[in-house]
């Protein structure tokens, strides 16, 4: 609550002085404090997207030998054409007698 009160100087001015008293003014203090939850939420993402990560990685690994063992078996199996073809073309020729001299 303000005090007031009157000063009279020895010229003959007299003054008014208006002061707050601090003590008597309260003192509001406000404090916003979260209960954690964000940082909880922010570690669950963090877990997700590193183990999201991690599972790409792994089948792009497993589909690089996916492709490997696909690429093996149609040269395995191109060899194994050509073999064929190359019975059948040995077949095919009937066997030449040498020339009589």
């Amino acid at each position: 609550m303000p005090t007031e009160r009157t000063v009279e100087h020895p010229d003959g001015r007299v003054e008014r002085i208006t002061e707050n008293d601090p003590a008597a003014a309260p003192v509001v203090v406000e404090s916003r404090r979260g209960g954690g939850l964000g940082g909880v939420v922010a570690l669950i993402i963090g877990l997700a997207l590193v183990g999201l990560i991690g599972w790409f990685l792994i089948n792009m690994n497993r589909n690089d030998a996916v492709e490997s063992n696909a690429i093996a078996g149609a040269a395995d199996s191109v060899g194994g054409a050509a073999e064929n073809i190359g019975d059948a073309a040995r077949d095919a020729v009937p066997d030449r007698q040498p020339p009589a001299s």
